[in-house]
């Protein structure tokens, strides 16, 4: 049975494009403007990565495996080998799902995930690599949700993607809900603290978004999906307003993005593990 909803997940990857989003939000084909080029292969303890930032040398980034695994973060290459395990026994990796960092270096681990929608103790650990003994807890509630569960066609509170821009962190649903396709996106204070926090913007997506970054310029951000990414301009402040590329990229089960430049990037897949270097095309 397992291998069914495998293969069965992969032919609906495999037959996405992005007629849908450029109809509803206006993006225009990236596939004319990108490559993508599988770079390296994660080792098996990393099958399920699912959040990338920097790591502390070039070429090196920090990654985790999602929910039920051993708190810890990886500092792996660009090739997939591990160069440094950092255990976190201090906090306990029940879904986490995503990665953030701000300019300070200190890296937000996502603990957000919530494929049911029915957890009450969402949060975000704020450490820093080089002072392990120091973290906060960024506490979050969504101030929309209503039941634990929700109905079905209300499932809205899962959360794979977050990014750190201007001191905030801004949240991006994982819309699980059988008849509305928009993406719902959250701002907390990088702070610890406890936060209620309601929808700021909402953007259309047939896909459900696994995660996100912002570009080092603070000009661009993208959500990855299920089988495509999503682009915007976002100079002049975190919104939808600004769809740019919609991005086809049909390789499995993608839940972690990193931008390496202000146009380049690298994500991974789980299951099979593999690192992609995504390069915007020189003419």
């Amino acid at each position: 049975m397992h291998k069914l909803i495998w293969w069965a997940f992969t032919l609906r990857v495999a037959l996405c494009d992005c007629h849908n989003e450029k109809k509803n939000v206006g993006f225009v084909n990236g596939n004319s403007v990108y490559e993508m080029v599988k770079i390296g292969q994660l080792p098996l303890e990393l099958r399920e990565t699912s959040g990338l930032a920097l790591g502390r040398e070039a070429r090196t980034f920090w990654t985790h495996n999602d929910g039920d695994n051993p708190a810890e973060l990886y500092e792996v290459n660009d090739e997939g080998k591990v160069k440094t395990v950092l255990k976190l026994p201090q906090f306990k990796n029940t879904d986490w799902e995503d990665l953030a960092q701000d300019t300070k270096g200190n890296l937000y681990i996502a603990d957000l995930g919530n494929n049911a929608n029915q957890r009450k103790d969402l949060v975000i650990h704020k450490i820093n690599p080089n002072e392990l003994n120091q973290y906060e807890a960024i506490r979050v509630a969504y101030a929309d949700q209503k039941a634990f569960p929700p109905p079905s066609v209300e499932q809205n509170f899962d959360c794979e993607a977050t990014v750190w821009y201007q001191n905030k962190l801004y949240l991006f649903s994982k819309n699980r809900s059988t008849t509305n396709r928009n993406v719902r996106m959250y701002a907390v204070p990088d702070s610890a603290g406890t936060y209620t926090v309601a929808p700021i913007d909402s953007v259309y997506s047939k896909a459900m978004v696994t995660a996100a970054d912002v570009s080092p310029d603070g000009k661009t951000l993208v959500l990855l999906t299920y089988g495509k990414l999503l682009f915007f301009d976002v100079s002049q402040g975190m919104n939808f307003r600004k769809p740019l590329y919609c991005l086809k990229f049909a390789q499995g089960q993608t839940e972690a993005i990193v931008f390496i430049n202000n146009e380049d990037f690298i994500l991974t897949n789980e299951q099979k593990g593999e690192m992609f270097l995504g390069s915007k095309k020189r003419l």
